[in-house]
């Protein structure tokens, strides 16, 4: 474990301007062990390093640099990398720069709060979304400790910025950074305290997707980033926290659903038509199929391929469709959702069809 990564027990031994700190080289390295993807930091700086003068034009995209193809760092967070040949090479060259992990890739959602001396806003504004109420004292609040610590009291549960059980990390700056590891996959977004958009807090910033954070023992001229506590590994992000950032938006909004393709719709329509709960039922069904094109992988098409075709096997059965429609319909979606899979497809709807038609399905007619 790097030297800023070690327990602070031999850290108290030293006095608060003589704190160990790691080799930024050996800490990169101790990260993308972790599978915390790193990218160097500007020497003395939390910002990301500087490289070409092309990638510093108005315009240019990472998604179109050579930069990254080419193993440079350029564009921040959009190169960090677990390359251990690539990280030697980077931090080898430039040992004085920092390590940034770009926390997205890294499954990681880090608690940001800040200490800045800033006119205290309304009390509206304290906690988006949650009502303060008039019995509460507020004397002496002044930053995102406070705010946390007032979100945590109202919800019952540890304040994160007294959570010993995970990595916290002290800033310069008088913050403290708290990581959490984020299991559950999903793709949970960056705010700031003061946003418009989404905040959990004010003076409190979430790092997550989008987004990077500076490791312990990396250096600035205010001073380094140090851990807080025993507690190296981030715990697992506390069910009360992902409510709260779910409340607050910081998951993007879902994709609107996709449309059953015009030619289902069509075989849908030719067989039933209207407004019937039968319509309806063969509409749910077949969207749950052609939904299934945003995502490339794990989005359970066959299984909702084979649900859709049982459910109209039951119809055929129960003389609400015709067998070739329901094929038709079946395979309209199926080529939306999976192009070019069609002999896949044929095998899954003969399959569920055939299971379906063994049990009549009558929803009914009523609209």
């Amino acid at each position: 474990m790097p030297a800023g990564l070690r327990s602070s027990r031999s850290a108290s031994r030293q006095s608060d301007s003589a704190h160990p700190v790691a080799a930024p080289l050996a800490t990169a390295r101790w990260c993308a062990s972790r599978g915390w993807p790193v990218f160097p930091l500007a020497a003395g700086r939390k910002v990301p390093a500087a490289n070409c003068a092309s990638c510093r034009r108005p315009g240019h995209s990472h998604r179109d640099c050579r930069c990254l193809a080419e193993g440079r760092w350029c564009h921040g967070f959009h190169a960090a990398t677990l390359d251990t040949a690539r990280i030697d090479r980077w931090w080898g060259g430039g040992p004085a720069m920092g390590v940034g992990v770009s926390c997205g890739p890294a499954g990681l959602v880090v608690v940001d709060v800040d200490a800045h001396a800033q006119p205290v806003p309304s009390r509206d504004r304290l906690l988006p979304g949650i009502h303060i109420p008039d019995g509460v004292d507020l004397m002496g609040l002044a930053n995102g400790y406070h705010t946390l610590a007032l979100l945590a009291a109202l919800r019952g549960v540890v304040n994160p910025a007294e959570d010993e059980s995970t990595l916290r990390v002290r800033t310069p700056s008088g913050g403290l950074h708290v990581w959490y590891r984020a299991g559950d996959g999903r793709p949970w977004q960056c705010s700031t305290g003061g946003g418009a958009r989404r905040a959990l807090a004010w003076q409190v910033d979430v790092r997550a997707h989008g987004g990077y954070i500076v490791t312990p023992g990396t250096t600035t001229p205010d001073g380094a980033y140090t851990p807080a506590g025993p507690v190296r590994e981030p715990a697992p992000l506390p069910s009360w926290l992902a409510q709260e950032l779910e409340r607050t938006g910081h998951l993007p909004a879902p994709p609107a659903p996709r449309p059953v393709p015009p030619r289902a719709r069509q075989a849908v329509l030719a067989a039933g038509g209207g407004a019937s709960r039968t319509t309806r039922t063969l509409l749910t069904v077949l969207t749950e199929v052609t939904d299934c094109a945003r995502v490339p992988e794990g989005a359970a098409f066959s299984e909702k391929l084979n649900r859709a075709a049982y459910t109209l096997g039951g119809l055929v059965a129960a003389g609400r469709l015709g067998q070739a429609e329901a094929e038709q319909a079946l395979g309209h979606a199926a080529e939306q959702a999976r192009p070019g899979q069609t002999r896949r497809a044929e095998q899954i709807i003969r399959s569920g069809l055939a299971a379906g038609m063994r049990r009549p399905l009558d929803p009914g007619s009523g609209s």
